[in-house]
């Protein structure tokens, strides 16, 4: 039987409304621009925090919108659907906020949860290196105790925010001899002498997101600067990892939602031999693949979603999601350019945008082959009911 919502079915169509409304309207105008400059719309940002778009599981008594994971899924999905560099930042906040409510001391709570979902200060989430990248236990960034507090020392690549974040959520080693059970993470200011930033990198896709690398020499932190208990870092990152894999397949649901619209709009208009495309059993096929792969991938990022909500073990879920999410979208915003022909080969064209934008969702938050890795080892686990 397919898990149930906890919420009014109500709530979860008013902020689906709210956040489709704020797509077509300020995001979708402006993306092709976004796209062409690499721009950084903090601007947005601001406009979505004022709405309550960012920290949506974080409870209302902390200043978040108080709802789920479902509710989450469906805000990122309307957002990708407008831009997906638009709803990562939704994303990212959401996997900050939820490491803040689950793990942060009261102090650090007070101090950056309002901020952080109001976009007051942006922040990142620091775990790729060089060497630790898939393999989370690979990573070689430190910090040891130096009198009351710490220092950090080592670097980060590709993380997203870096030329711009004002703080970073870093995981770092505090006992080399641990593996995995020794890591930590640390809310590091990026003000802090010691702290460098990288270039900008430049894109294929998703190109109004901005990553970069950093490089943490000496950095000083004071005590407080620990998040939830020393050695316990690769666990609380793993925690919210879960719903990091929810909220990619949904915005990779959504790059393939506005990938059908421009399609099917397209295909109703553009004559070929005197008739509309759509009058092409071969493009009624397409688009019929499009609708049902698309179908196909909420359902299992709902589900996913759900499971998470209701405390149930979700993590083979999680992976098919993502990993069924996220092909599907490269493969059906390839449809879309096929449908569009020559046209949807040239830069501005949206759907050229979406075929770029959605060959990220295979890579980032665990590739797809970490993620079949994962359900190969839940089904071992668990059984072919997982």
């Amino acid at each position: 039987m397919l898990p149930i919502p906890k919420n009014d079915p109500e709530t979860y169509s008013q902020i689906q409304e709210m956040a489709r409304k704020f797509a077509d309207n300020v995001i979708r105008p402006v993306a092709a621009t976004l796209d062409r400059d690499e721009s950084f719309p903090k601007h947005i940002y601001a406009q979505m925090g004022e709405l309550g778009l960012f920290g949506i599981s974080v409870p209302d008594t902390l200043g978040g919108v108080g709802l789920d994971t479902y509710a989450y899924a469906i805000v990122m999905e309307e957002l990708s659907r407008g831009y997906a560099s638009v709803a990562d930042q939704c994303g990212l906040i959401e996997l900050i906020g939820t490491l803040l409510t689950k793990f942060g001391s009261p102090g650090q709570k007070s101090a950056w949860i309002d901020n952080v979902i109001s976009a007051r200060k942006l922040v990142a989430y620091c775990i790729t290196e060089a060497e630790g990248g898939s393999d989370v236990s690979g990573i070689r960034t430190t910090a040891v105790r130096r009198g009351t507090g710490w220092l950090l020392n080592g670097g980060k690549i590709m993380i997203h925010n870096a030329p711009v974040a004002d703080v970073g959520f870093v995981l770092a080693r505090t006992d080399p001899a641990a593996s995995h059970r020794g890591m930590s993470i640390f809310i590091v200011p990026f003000d802090a002498p010691g702290v460098d930033r990288g270039p900008k990198e430049h894109k294929m896709g998703q190109r109004g997101s901005q990553i970069g690398s950093l490089n943490f020499e000496n950095v000083e932190l004071s005590e407080d600067a620990l998040l939830g208990e020393e050695g316990r870092g690769f666990y609380m990152m793993m925690n919210v990892l879960e719903k990091g894999r929810v909220g990619i397949a949904a915005l990779a649901v959504g790059i393939a939602q506005a990938g059908l619209e421009a399609a099917l709009d397209y295909a109703q208009v553009r004559k070929q031999f005197g008739h509309p495309l759509f009058e092409n059993q071969g493009i009624q096929w397409m688009l019929a693949d499009m609708v049902k792969e698309i179908t196909a991938a909420r359902a299992l990022v709902h589900r996913a979603a759900i499971m998470i909500d209701n405390g149930e073990p979700a993590n083979a879920a999680c992976s098919m999601a993502k990993c069924f999410a996220s092909d599907m979208a490269v493969a059906q915003t390839s449809n879309a350019v096929q449908i569009f022909g020559g046209s949807g080969y040239i830069r501005g064209i949206e759907v050229e945008r979406l075929y770029r934008d959605a060959k990220i969702c295979q890579i980032y938050e665990g590739t797809n082959q970490i993620q079949r890795t994962v359900i190969a080892r839940e089904l071992l686990r668990n059984g072919a009911r997982i």
